[in-house]
C-alpha cells in the first residue's frame, strides 16, 4: 500500500480514537464537584484527565498525518459535528451516576482490548501511544468493572438503576465492533486489530462482569450506527457547543 494511503488510514483511525477519548473525557469531567461521594468525585476527575491526555496524543498524530498545519487543539475545538468520528456510546448523556458508570464500563472493556492489540501495530507511532494509554485504561477497566458488580448486586435501588442504564446503552455498543471499510483496511495492513476478534473478547469480559452483577443483557437490541461516519445524536450538538464555546467566542484565545 502506498505511504500516502496508509497515512490517510492511520489519520482516520487516530481521529476515531482521539474523538472517543475527547468526548468521553468531556462528559466525565462534568461530574467534577457533582459526584455522589468525594472519592468518586476525585476518581471521575482523574479518569477525565487521563482521557484528555490520551486525546492530545491521538489528535496530535492525526494533525501530523493530515499535514495541513492544524494542531490537536484545532481538531478538538474547531471542527463541526459532522467531522467528529467518535462512537455514539461516548456521547450519550451522563444521566445519573449509574448511567455514567455503565457507559464507562462498556467503553473501558472495548478500549482496553483495542489498546492491548495496538501494542503490536505496524504503525510505530500508534503502538507508542497505545503503550502509554493502556496503563491508565487498565485501571479504568478494573475500577468500572468492580463498581458495576458492586452496584448491580447491591441494593434493590442500585440494581434497578444499573439495569436501566444497561438497557438504555446496550444498543450503542455494537458500533464499536462493527467494521467498516476503514477498519477492514487497517486490519489488513496490521495498523489496527480485527474488530471481530475484539468483539469476542469484549463479549466474554462484559458477560462475565454483568453475570456477577446480576444484570441481564438486553436481547434483540437494534444496534445504532453512524458515529464513525459523522452521524451523531441530537445530544452531541449541545455537548459540542459547550465544549467549543471559548474558542468559538474568542478565536485564537490563549492563556
Amino acid at each position: 500500500m502506498p505511504k500516502a494511503a496508509k497515512d490517510n488510514l492511520a489519520m482516520e483511525f487516530s481521529l476515531r480514537m482521539g474523538d472517543n477519548c475527547l468526548i468521553l473525557g468531556q462528559q466525565v469531567a462534568a461530574w467534577c464537584g457533582h459526584a455522589p461521594v468525594l472519592e468518586e468525585d476525585i476518581a471521575l476527575a482523574n479518569t477525565a484527565l487521563d482521557l484528555i491526555g490520551q486525546t492530545k496524543f491521538w489528535l496530535g498524530l492525526a494533525a501530523e498525518l493530515e499535514g495541513e498545519g492544524r494542531s490537536a487543539d484545532d481538531l478538538a475545538f474547531l471542527r463541526d459535528v459532522r467531522a467528529f468520528r467518535n462512537g455514539l456510546l461516548v456521547e450519550q448523556p451522563n444521566g445519573d451516576f449509574g448511567q455514567t458508570l455503565m457507559r464507562q464500563f462498556l467503553f473501558d472493556a472495548w478500549h482496553y482490548l483495542v489498546l492491548t492489540a495496538l501494542l503490536s501495530s505496524t504503525e510505530k507511532r500508534i503502538a507508542e501511544i497505545a503503550e502509554k494509554a493502556v496503563k491508565e485504561v487498565t485501571y479504568h477497566l478494573e475500577r468500572s468493572s468492580d463498581l458495576v458488580i458492586r452496584l448491580g448486586d447491591g441494593s434493590a435501588e442500585s440494581h434497578a438503576r444499573m439495569q436501566t442504564a444497561l438497557d438504555d446503552l446496550w444498543r450503542f455498543t455494537g458500533e464499536l465492533m462493527t467494521p467498516d471499510s476503514v477498519d477492514e483496511a487497517l486490519a489488513e495492513i496490521g495498523v489496527a486489530p480485527d474488530l471481530g476478534r475484539i468483539e469476542k473478547q469484549w463479549a466474554e469480559h462484559v458477560r462475565a462482569v454483568l453475570q456477577e452483577a446480576t444484570l441481564t443483557i438486553p436481547e434483540g437490541a437494534y444496534m445504532q450506527q453512524g458515529g464513525k461516519a459523522g452521524l451523531h445524536s441530537e445530544a452531541f450538538g449541545h455537548l459540542l457547543a459547550d465544549m467549543q464555546f471559548l474558542q468559538r467566542a474568542y478565536p485564537g484565545a490563549t492563556w
